[in-house]
Formats: structure tokens, C-alpha cells, sequence
């Protein structure tokens, strides 16, 4: 199946390694060109040493408000175009809602929160007809997971946040998608499962944790022009963990 992909450019934050970086080997397999991001420079640059000549990296942080732009400027003048992008920021600080400070709040709604709807605010304004971003969110979209209660509170509002943007660019062509997703074993799963001691794949349906590459595949498809007429929905990647629909 040929996705559309061929030539085209896309940007990717938090894509030094994770979700993000899988989303970009799967990207520059079917010949697009990526702009990578990370806060990490020394991260970053080896990603996009790994990703070959079809990957230029740079450092930013999406709590920097001119970090959107910069990423867009690059995609332009580094392949000539810009198509779409992938949106993702790390982690935020593990801890139960009721536990965590004010100023754990403010920092991860300032990154988790604000960083990405400014980013995809500024994306769109800039992506031409069939443009595409995706947002990659968590399962605590639609189910809490114990311990992680900035993701718990943070990653609804901003699903339903994507839910409306998607609404209001849909005329001009510009689609916005929300990935979830589950148990998939990079480097900040191991962290939670090392916190938690359980098994995770015992509840998991499929028995077994997700790989980064599994996530890509899906991603790479929702951004293409294979997926022209998806816009405007969640897309649970997490082998039948959500029991609801």
C-alpha cells in the first residue's frame, strides 16, 4: 500500500528516542524527511545521525514559545517544504494528583499542556492543504492509570482540545489526530513498570507490552495521505488495554 508519503516533510518533537523517534524511522522509511526535536542536544544529534541524510536535528523546548517556529523555519530551508507534524513531550513528574505540588502542576501544564497546543496552533497556521498533526497523548485520556496524576489531569483536556482544533482547520484541509498510547516498552515504561513491581503484561489482552515500532507503523499511517479522511479522533495504540470505546 503506497501511504503518499514519498517526498514529503515532517516535524517530530521528543523524537530523540521513544514513540517520537519510532514515528520518524517509520516516516523516513517510506521517503520522507524529518525534522527532529529533543531538549537533549547530545540525543538528538545521534538520532539524527541514525536517521541518515533524510533527518536534520535541532535542540528545542516546547515551553519556549519561538521553539514551533524554529522547527518549521528548519523543515523549510533544510528540504523546501513542510507537511505535518508529531507532537510529543516527555513524561511529566510521577506522583498521585493529590500529592503533587503546585509547582509540579504549573510546569507540567506549561510543557504537557500549553507546549503542545501552541505547537499545533503554530503548525497549523503554516501546513498547506492535506497537512497533518498528530498528537501523542497517553491512555489517561480516557482511563487514569495510579501514579500519574499530571497525565491524569492534563492529557483529557488536551485530546479535547485537538478534538476542537481539528474542527476548526478541517475546512482548509488540515487534519489533527490524538494517539494513546499503552504499555510500550521505551525507556519511560521501564520506568513504570520498575515503579509499580507488577507484571504489565497480565492485563494487557495481546499478553504482551507493545514495541516502539508498532506505534510508528500507526502514526506514520494517520499522518499520511493515506489517512485523508480521518480527522478529529483518538486512536488507541495499546494491544486492547482500553475497556472503553
Amino acid at each position: 500500500m503506497d501511504l503518499g508519503l514519498d517526498g514529503r516533510v515532517y516535524v517530530l518533537t521528543g523524537a530523540s528516542r521513544g514513540l517520537g523517534f519510532a514515528t520518524a524511522e517509520a516516516l523516513v522509511a517510506d521517503g520522507v524527511r524529518v525534522v527532529i526535536s529533543s531538549r537533549d542536544e547530545k540525543r538528538i544529534e545521534a538520532a539524527a545521525d541514525r536517521l541518515g541524510d533524510r533527518a536534520a536535528g535541532v535542540v528545542a523546548d516546547l515551553a519556549d514559545p519561538a521553539a514551533p517556529r524554529v522547527l518549521i523555519d528548519t523543515a523549510v530551508e533544510k528540504f523546501g517544504r513542510f507537511d505535518g507534524a508529531l507532537i510529543s513531550v516527555g513524561g511529566p513528574t510521577l506522583g498521585t494528583a493529590a500529592s503533587l505540588t503546585d509547582e509540579q502542576w504549573r510546569q507540567a501544564f506549561e510543557t504537557v499542556f500549553l507546549g503542545a497546543v501552541r505547537a499545533a496552533r503554530i503548525f497549523a497556521s503554516a501546513l498547506p492543504e492535506s497537512g497533518a498533526i498528530g498528537l501523542v497523548l497517553s491512555t489517561t485520556v480516557k482511563s487514569p492509570i495510579p501514579g500519574l496524576g499530571l497525565s491524569n489531569g492534563l492529557r483529557p483536556g488536551l485530546a479535547m482540545a485537538a478534538k476542537e482544533m481539528a474542527d476548526e482547520y478541517a475546512p482548509r484541509g488540515i487534519r489533527i489526530v490524538s494517539l494513546l498510547p499503552g504499555r510500550i516498552m521505551t525507556e519511560r515504561n521501564r520506568e513504570l513498570v520498575a515503579a509499580s513491581g507488577d507484571d504489565p503484561a497480565a492485563s494487557i489482552p495481546m499478553r504482551r507490552l507493545g514495541e516502539p515500532a508498532e506505534f510508528g507503523r500507526v502514526a506514520a499511517f494517520l499522518l499520511s495521505p493515506a489517512a485523508s479522511y480521518v480527522t478529529g479522533v483518538t486512536v488507541a495504540v495499546d494491544g486492547g488495554v482500553l475497556r472503553t470505546l
